[in-house]
């Protein structure tokens, strides 16, 4: 649905961007505590799922632990490795749950955090608790059973943390045992396919979605604005009576501006889709410090959201996208929130996986200007001294040094 835009330019800087920030993960640090908790996070998510793959080849082949005798040691090395990992992760759960439920970080408690996006958070860490407990009891139960069923289970492997857990099931009968080994893989499969279905949902998208993010993200310095050639070739034919616009580049676009999702190039609508209403751009903005009603975290959940509304008219109207009598601008974003940005670009700097809630600002305060004439009466009045006197006050060219005459 996004207007197209060119971002394949200088494409062997933009693998170093995404490899700095999506896989090095070089924003999130920026705040030691939560980014060193969310790398564990990160880590034991990446290096805990090649183990996963172990666990479903041993299921479809019928192995047990099919991986051990080809790499020997290095084996018991790594399920120890995993092991502290969904350790780790578990710790780390525990931190964000009670930064969020308990501590109640101020950035957490915005309004647009009430109701679903709360919830969706919490779920996700819910997710990463069962299913790393599932994991080490699945070791716990296998750990005994490879003293007790050298048949079936051979030995190997190394469970430093999950021994601590293996006295649970001590006194349990060999089938019984065998019975809960199963179940806890079963479970923990299951809840597998589960999250990775739920996540397309979920605000956890940003896992698939920060890489090609940070690889078109705009590599251009933070204060340089885009110009629209239409205004600026107007412009300078009214300065320059000798300028000729180029022939094919005097066309006047459909629209100037974004009042809806239609109106956002498709880096915009992967930006919404890619927060992870972590906050931190909503937290250095100095408008929303101040009190303003603007959050830039708000700016991209609610293109999101009506992104979602229109993809299920589409849906619903096989591919033709029938009137609603709704917009982005107006019935999710206000005025009023657009015009308390500074434009500094404190919340793009902040963001983990360099969102850019200000070029969405941006393009709707230029609609309401050039489409509406709807700018501040402060706005307009600069506007119009420019047009008329050539400078900001309101006073002419004859007029302006007589201030000094005293």
């Amino acid at each position: 649905m996004g207007k197209d835009l060119d971002r394949n330019d200088q494409r062997s800087l933009r693998w170093k961007n995404m490899i700095r920030v999506a896989l090095g993960q070089s924003k999130m640090v920026s705040r030691p505590i939560a980014g060193t908790l969310h790398v564990i996070v990160y880590v034991g998510f990446i290096l805990i799922n090649i183990e996963l793959l172990e666990i479903i080849l041993d299921g479809l082949t019928g192995k047990h632990r099919l991986f051990a005798p080809y790499l020997g040691s290095i084996y018991s090395f790594l399920i120890a490795v995993f092991e502290v990992l969904a350790f780790l992760v578990l710790v780390a759960v525990f931190f964000f749950w009670t930064r969020r439920n308990v501590l109640k970080i101020k950035r957490f408690l915005k309004d647009e955090m009430k109701g679903w996006p709360k919830l969706d958070a919490d779920i996700i860490l819910y997710f990463e608790v069962v299913l790393m407990l599932l994991f080490l009891s699945m070791n716990a139960t296998d750990s005994i059973l490879q003293d007790l069923d050298p048949t079936n289970y051979i030995k190997a492997g190394s469970f430093p943390i999950s021994q601590f857990i293996a006295p649970l099931f001590e006194g349990i009968s060999i089938e019984n045992l065998r019975i809960l080994e199963r179940s806890f893989w079963w479970i923990h499969i299951s809840g597998i396919f589960i999250f990775m279905n739920y996540l397309y949902y979920s605000k956890h998208l940003h896992i698939l979605l920060a890489f090609p993010n940070t690889f078109y993200a705009n590599l251009n310095s933070k204060g340089k604005f885009k110009v629209d050639v239409n205004i600026k070739n107007e412009v300078q034919s009214m300065m320059d009576p000798s300028f000729l616009i180029p022939e094919g580049k005097n066309t006047v676009p459909d629209k100037f501006g974004a009042s809806d999702v239609f109106d956002l190039n498709w880096v915009q609508l992967m930006n919404a889709y890619s927060c992870t209403e972590c906050g931190r751009c909503t937290s250095v903005c100095p408008a929303n410090i101040t009190g303003k009603k603007l959050s830039p975290r708000k700016i991209m959940m609610d293109t999101r959201d009506r992104l979602e509304e229109v993809g299920e008219n589409l849906n619903s109207n096989k591919g033709v996208f029938k009137l609603d009598q709704k917009q982005l601008l107006n019935d999710y974003v206000s005025p009023e929130e657009l015009w308390a940005c500074t434009s500094c670009n404190a919340c793009v700097e902040a963001c983990p996986i360099e969102i850019d809630p200000l070029s969405i600002i941006m393009d709707m305060r230029q609609y309401l200007v050039m489409e509406q004439s709807a700018a501040p009466a402060e706005l307009n009045s600069m506007m119009g001294n420019i047009e008329n006197n050539g400078a900001p006050w309101p006073f002419s060219n004859q007029d302006r040094l007589q201030w000094a005459d005293e």
